[in-house]
């Protein structure tokens, strides 16, 4: 199987469980909601802010160090004709610094959240209704941390079957033991109904690591080499996960606690706008765990090809394949241009609908069309975040989600207390922006790609052309006038227009070149 298509299959096969687990959990997000209340979900979602920058420490970048490193080795063993049992003596001895660097974090991260939950809960988050759900929490820590290193191994080596099959099994544990706690524990009160959506969470990443470590000793790689053993590089694994990883950590250290304070400070800016305590967690509930969830639910199939690229060009790039970087780079900012303008055209015109027929509320669907312009460059964004690291630019992502993190504190913190949840659609808005546009240029320079208005125009254009009509076709045929309907025979429409004469990656065989990827 050529590289090409084993990236498409790997893809697809990663988009396809993605979605399946996207649609799967908005569906139950919205079953939650109804179960326990707007105001339960606020309450989750800010134990949710505090315990996102919890699972940044423990993971720590351990991920991408796994990729890169696993992505490398693969590499080196395949261009110097290594045995299979050298191949994965290798990968395994990669492997053992980042597990070991997981282990590290991640039950230090158990750890201190434990220790610090109650002050956390009563002085940070000013609710101690937050308190039990923070220490039960604390235990999926460890187990976020190591599976985040053996994901990152499955990746590098373009077995992502194997992460599909895991991220089912979590899945499906944690909607089946959150349903038991939902009709047992839920109906005590708010504290225990948050309980009952912590808890499954933290037993399905309980789950996830189980099988998770299974399938990495069960996992076999073939080669046809014949050297017996590659030589050793100077540093230890664990000093160059630390070198790939620990850089990123710091970053993702500053950029999520400012987003934990972020997140803290707005049901606190909506009180002071005028909403009692309840309105402000509903609010805040409705904007975080309905509207966002719904918005970001197409991206899964962005993340999966992105995810993939990682591997894909780190390879390429140590291998001096420049070209290829190139090709790779305009193909995904095409793709990613014609999907995500067809999703922020389908939210713009339907937006509303979506909203009341999967949450039953109209203040959910009027933020979701109030986001659907900025889909495109959040997503493109997504895309090339994936590139620049690749490409070994993760400090600069660092940098420039440390500053777009800064700059939505500060506006969330003037705007909100002014203008309620609308000054906090403005602050997203502006922060995105000024991300996308440093990320966006950094690639150009970095790859020197060229991005054509028609990638823009067309695909405008074409969702554009395929609402409008559905529109009309409702209008005169109430039949058709469901959510659903308007939906597929959009999407049906727009692909209509716009595949015939889409790129595809063509079959070339690719040298290496004196073109060089600017540092």
């Amino acid at each position: 199987m050529n590289r090409a298509k084993k990236y498409f299959i790997n893809a697809l096969l990663l988009s396809c469980v993605t979605v399946i687990m996207r649609g799967v959990s908005v569906s139950f997000n919205a079953y939650v909601t109804q179960k326990i209340g707007s105001e339960a979900i606020g309450l989750f979602t800010l134990v949710m802010s505090v315990y996102g920058l919890a699972v940044t420490l423990a993971s720590s970048g351990v991920n991408l160090a796994a990729v890169r490193m696993t992505a490398e080795c693969l590499a080196t063993c395949e261009d110097m004709g290594a045995s299979e049992k050298t191949l994965k003596r290798s990968l395994r001895r990669e492997m053992r610094g980042c597990l070991v660097y997981s282990t590290l974090f991640g039950v230090f991260a158990s750890l201190l959240l434990y220790i610090l939950s109650r002050i956390i809960g009563t002085y940070i988050l000013c609710d101690e209704r937050t308190i039990l759900s923070l220490k039960v929490l604390s235990f999926a820590l460890f187990p976020i941390s190591v599976t985040s290193a053996l994901a990152g191994y499955f990746t590098g080596l373009r077995k992502i079957y194997k992460n599909a099959c895991i991220s089912l099994a979590e899945q499906f544990v944690k909607i089946f033991i959150t349903s038991c706690a939902l009709m047992t524990i839920a109906p005590k009160g708010i504290e225990y109904a948050c309980l009952s959506v912590v808890g499954g969470s933290a037993i399905s990443e309980g789950a996830s690591l189980l099988l998770s470590f299974i399938l990495y000793l069960t996992d076999k790689n073939k080669s046809e080499g014949k050297i017996r053993d590659i030589p050793k590089g100077r540093k230890s694994p664990l000093t160059r996960a630390f070198e790939i990883a620990f850089p990123v950590a710091l970053g993702s250290y500053v950029r999520q606690g400012l987003l934990c304070a972020e997140h803290i400070a707005i049901p606190a800016g909506l009180r002071r706008f005028g909403a009692g305590g309840s309105a402000a967690l509903s609010a805040y509930g409705t904007l975080q765990a309905m509207a966002f969830p719904l918005i970001f639910f197409p991206s899964s199939v962005i993340g999966a090809f992105a995810s993939l690229l990682i591997p894909e060009l780190t390879e390429c790039a140590s291998l001096g394949y420049h070209q290829r970087v190139r090709r790779i780079s305009e193909k995904v900012v095409r793709f990613t241009l014609i999907f995500s303008i067809g999703c922020a055209g389908l939210f713009f015109a339907f937006g509303e609908d979506m909203g009341k027929s999967i949450y039953s509320s109209g203040e959910a669907g009027k933020y979701i069309f109030a986001f659907a312009p900025l889909v495109p460059i959040m997503y493109l964004d997504t895309a090339v975040d994936s590139v620049l690291k690749g490409l070994g630019k993760q400090v600069y992502c660092m940098k420039v989600n440390i500053i777009d993190a800064t700059l939505s504190l500060i506006l969330v913190l003037i705007l909100v207390p002014l203008f309620g949840t609308w000054g906090y659609i403005v602050c997203v808005y502006l922060a995105e922006i000024l991300n996308a546009t440093l990320s966006i240029g950094k690639m150009l320079t970095t790859t020197r790609i060229n991005i054509s208005p028609f990638w823009i125009i067309k695909p405008v254009i074409g969702i554009l052309l395929s609402t409008m009509l559905i529109r009309i076709l409702t209008s005169f045929f109430p039949l058709f006038d469901t959510t659903s309907v308007k939906l597929v025979l959009s999407i049906f429409i727009y692909l209509v227009f716009i595949i015939p004469k889409a790129a595809f990656i063509r079959k070339k065989s690719y040298k290496r070149e004196k073109a060089t990827i600017t540092p």
